[in-house]
């Protein structure tokens, strides 16, 4: 049985939500993936688990033997080379440097989860090692539906997470089922084995914070974000992509994160410049950045009602403000409430769920009031596609306009849909199976070129947005971006995308490139 390790932060336990006749129906699911001899040694450790962590992970299973990130391709030992890169996405989400949780699969978000226990990991490695470029194998929630006969023109896998019968897609039910062992959330990136680090979304958060200066503080397209401040939430996997983006911009931010595990992990990383406990100093270094047009990134341990009504207390001008806590998750450990530690909230979450929920729904009334308060006061706010106005009106928050309408937009509508997907641009991934930092470095150099040869030939109207992607790309080695895979991420049209991977197709030809590249 591998050991409890410290060192990797840890999903706090999940409320009971199973009968007993249902805790039985869990076991049942969880012991078909083994010989029916081992089944009575199994079950109690399994029905330990499911008590304490309102799940099974089966904790023995997790491998121990190897380090668990993005090899080299040539080191997966496969038949296929696809099945190979598949593999190298698999571990790359489990890596402890990149993922959330780890040890319990989860990638990001709270609940996104590349498998729901270590057996299924297990098969699913087992199966791709055999797999050959005319077999696909077909996952359903992490539990692997075998492999079956295809042809080289077909994928490698075919994946489903969370498949749910509409009129019974409610929460309630989800979180059973998932208890149950039938059904996970994957997110966008985690149960497809497409993550590539907090990276995955900072250039999109970037293009969110320049174009909202741009329409809203008046900012040319030149300008960098020098003396504009930014407050908003979250250091988790997706979230922590704020604090890069906001100093690649050029602004001065503060970044509230209840789990100083998750803060102190990106400060490692060097995503973020500094972390802070105390809510006044946080602000302090905040305005003396601004004030000197120093880009720099604050992680405030504590929670972000706290900021928001310290912020309005002192009188503090906030330029952009937004929120990314995990609120498509609110009452399993999404959003934590004001008033309680960290470890204190983790354990009303599973000890006390009702109380947790309606803890949860204060603070969103706070937090709305802040927010309504600090927007008085001339910060442009917006919903960062996290369910914040939602689950905020749900809580009866003072966030709805007088024509029924939220009081605020979203990023979408607002700033990245008409910047950005009206026109066809959004994000477009590669990985560098290599594992070689050179060839990261020589993709950037072929997209660079590719993107200024479009620019010569691009319509006036998306002409900021090319010299923003060609900024991006040339600056992209010198930020530092890489946690876990070789990976890259770049904002392109449709016509980008296809001309990136032609020449970056001729590169792995010619040798330029040392190994293939996953898109």
């Amino acid at each position: 049985m591998p050991d409890w390790d410290e060192s990797v932060d840890h999903a706090p336990p999940r409320r009971q939500v199973l009968t007993t006749t249902e805790k039985q129906l869990a076991l049942r699911n969880a012991l078909r993936y083994f010989p029916t001899e081992q089944h009575a040694s199994l079950a109690g450790e399994f029905l330990q688990e499911l008590n304490t962590f309102g799940r099974i992970i089966m904790w023995r299973y997790r491998p121990t033997a190897y380090e668990m990130k993005a090899h080299p391709i040539q080191q997966y030992p496969a038949k296929s080379q696809q099945a190979a890169s598949i593999m190298l996405m698999i571990q790359n989400n489990l890596d402890p440097a990149v993922a959330q949780f780890p040890h319990e699969l989860i990638t990001y978000g709270g609940n996104g989860s590349v498998f729901q226990n270590w057996a299924q990991y297990r098969l699913v490695m087992s199966y791709l090692c055999k797999m050959t470029d005319e077999q696909t194998l077909v996952m359903y929630s992490g539990h692997p539906l075998g492999l079956f006969p295809s042809s080289s023109d077909s994928p490698r896998v075919i994946v489903t997470n969370g498949m749910m019968i509409p009129n019974a897609s409610t929460q309630d039910n989800y979180e059973r089922l998932n208890a149950l062992g039938v059904t996970q959330y994957g997110q966008m990136t985690a149960g497809s084995y497409m993550y590539i680090g907090p990276q995955g979304i900072v250039h999109g958060t970037t293009i969110t914070l320049l174009n909202a200066a741009r329409a809203h503080l008046g900012l040319n397209g030149d300008e960098g974000l020098g003396g504009v401040t930014f407050v908003t939430s979250g250091l988790g996997g997706m979230s922590g992509a704020q604090a890069k983006a906001a100093v690649i911009a050029g602004a001065s931010c503060i970044v509230a994160e209840s789990n100083a595990h998750a803060a102190y992990k990106r400060h490692q990383q060097g995503w973020l410049s500094t972390v802070c406990e105390d809510v006044d100093d946080a602000i302090n270094q905040m305005v003396s950045a601004a004030e000197q047009k120093k880009p720099l990134s604050v992680g405030y341990i504590g929670n972000i009602v706290e900021l928001w009504e310290r912020l309005v207390e002192r009188g503090i001008r906030v330029d952009l403000g937004s929120d990314q806590t995990s609120l498509h998750n609110p009452f399993q450990g999404g959003y934590f409430p004001i008033g309680y530690s960290y470890d204190a909230a983790a354990s009303m979450l599973s000890d006390d769920p009702e109380k947790f929920a309606h803890e949860v729904r204060a603070t969103l009334r706070r937090h709305a009031s802040a927010i309504n308060s600090m927007s008085e006061n001339g910060m442009y706010f917006w919903d960062y596609g996290n369910a914040f106005l939602l689950e905020a009106s749900r809580a009866g928050a003072d966030i709805m306009a007088d024509n029924g309408r939220f009081k605020y937009p979203s990023y979408v509508e607002d700033i990245m849909g008409p910047m950005c997907f009206d026109y066809g641009f959004g994000p477009y991934r590669w990985v560098c199976c290599s594992g070689d930092s050179n060839d990261l470095k020589v993709t950037d150099d072929i997209a660079c070129e590719v993107l200024e040869e479009m620019l010569g030939q691009s319509p006036p109207e998306i002409r900021q947005q090319m010299i923003d992607n060609i900024r991006w790309i040339r600056g992209a080695g010198e930020n530092e971006m890489v946690v876990g895979s070789q990976a890259r991420i770049l904002y392109a049209d449709d016509e980008g995308r296809r001309r990136i991977a032609s020449a970056m197709n001729s590169a792995i030809s010619s040798g330029r490139i040392s190994g293939p590249i996953v898109l």
